[in-house]
């Protein structure tokens, strides 16, 4: 008889636990996402492009690909690069970056174009 109301109490307590964890993910998440695609028209080359957020490589864009971020809320620095071998080696390192302001709870979505500057992010229209 003492056993029932201890696993009364146990089932409560995991449904307040449960009921508490569905209130947080229900609300506005605390991330943006950053979505970059690499049209196949954009960029003639066959060489990969590099991105690269706060100076780290993240991820490597081929013909037609598209690669997204879940990133917290604030000013990220990107920038793009050539990549892959011997011939797609760029002669000098892309040094200009793009600021791109990321929301909470947004999506940000960009596309590579080749700008006079060398490559860079435009923005998709929603």
């Amino acid at each position: 008889m003492r056993l029932l109301p201890a696993l009364a109490l146990c089932g409560a307590s995991l449904f307040s636990s449960w009921l508490g964890a569905v209130e947080l993910t229900s609300g506005t998440p605390d991330y943006g996402v950053l979505i970059i695609s690499r049209e196949r028209l954009e960029i003639a080359t066959a060489c990969d492009i590099g991105v690269y957020l706060q100076d780290q490589l993240v991820s490597r864009l081929f013909q037609g690909q598209s690669s997204s971020y879940n990133l917290p809320p604030g000013e990220v620095s990107v920038r793009l690069g050539i990549m892959g071998d011997s011939g797609c080696q760029p002669s000098f390192e892309q040094i200009r970056s793009d600021r791109v302001q990321i929301r909470a709870g947004a999506i940000h979505k960009y596309r590579v174009m080749l700008l006079e500057s060398g490559l860079g992010l435009r923005a998709v229209d929603p």
